[in-house]
């Protein structure tokens, strides 16, 4: 379905509202306060023959800014709303799962409420999440991730009543091989069939499911609990001071926490990404955290 065309100003708006909301207050009371000095600003008026127009830049600049001064304010206020909007549905949506005991929360969303949803998991973990506002043939990618250096794609299915085929899987396999990303996740509250659970094993594709979905929100919101409380008593969290022992003993004698659960940790071998072969602790409940350390 093609994109409904909008305005300048609506496009502009949602730029705004893609950022912080306090970003987009200031730039209001910025514009405002620029736009009102260049409406002040007094016109040389000149009766000169050949140079009358000389003064009409300045009284067109004028009379743009007048109007401006009132209308680019008021656009970057209403983004800062709905960006405060977005941000208050998102706390809303990620304590409803984290305190629910079932699926509930997830049955009662919308598709675009479970986008935002997982957009805000990935963000629990330490992702810099950004919509795919983009139209045309994009292979249904609604998120992306980035982690440093490295691009992720993410595809949301919120099917109740129905299970993700092989079909979209290997559609977004295709894709990251055309954007160059490293990673790709397949997000459903729905369930995976065996083919779409056999295509995607052995690839850097992972299948998170409702129950998945729930754990690794849980997961996160526990970990960055327990990092501001040790740094508001200041004391030190047990996965710091097992960080600090590896470094002492050149080989260590026990298992590892996970940074974000606190489960015990194996030893596993980079089969894809950027350093295949390389040794690194993973967690014990992967795929559901995804908390790894480094075997040093």
């Amino acid at each position: 379905m093609a994109r409904k065309k909008s305005s300048p100003a609506e496009d502009l708006m949602d730029i705004v509202a893609l950022l912080p909301w306090w970003v987009g207050v200031a730039l209001a009371f910025v514009a405002y306060f620029w736009l009102h000095s260049v409406a002040g600003r007094g016109v040389t008026m000149s009766t000169t023959p050949g140079q009358v127009h000389t003064m009409m830049v300045p009284a067109v600049l004028k009379g743009l800014a007048g109007a401006g001064q009132y209308i680019l304010p008021l656009i970057c206020l209403v983004g800062a709303v709905i960006s405060a909007a977005r941000r208050s549905k998102r706390k809303t949506l990620v304590t409803a799962v984290a305190t629910s005991k079932d699926w509930q929360p997830l049955d009662g969303i919308t598709w675009k409420e479970f986008e935002i949803l997982v957009g805000e998991a990935f963000r629990l973990q330490g992702y810099q999440v950004t919509e795919n506002h983009a139209g045309g043939t994009d292979g249904g990618i609604d998120l992306i991730l980035r982690k440093g250096n490295e691009k992720f794609l993410v595809q949301c299915k919120q099917w109740k009543a129905f299970t993700v085929g092989v079909t979209i899987v290997r559609e977004l396999y295709g894709v990251m091989a055309a954007e160059r990303a490293v990673g790709g996740f397949v997000v459903t509250s729905g369930q995976f069939t065996k083919d779409a659970e056999a295509f995607a094993k052995g690839r850097n594709v992972e299948l998170i499911d409702g129950p998945q979905l729930m754990t690794m929100i849980r997961a996160a919101l526990a970990a960055r609990k327990s990092s501001v409380t040790a740094a508001l008593t200041g004391q030190i969290p047990a996965v710091s001071r097992s960080v600090m022992s590896e470094r002492v003993a050149v080989e260590p004698t026990f298992t590892p926490e996970c940074p974000i659960c606190s489960k015990t940790m194996v030893r596993r071998t980079a089969k894809n990404g950027p350093n295949p072969g390389q040794v690194f602790w993973g967690c014990s409940g992967y795929p559901a955290c995804r908390g790894t350390r480094p075997d040093n």
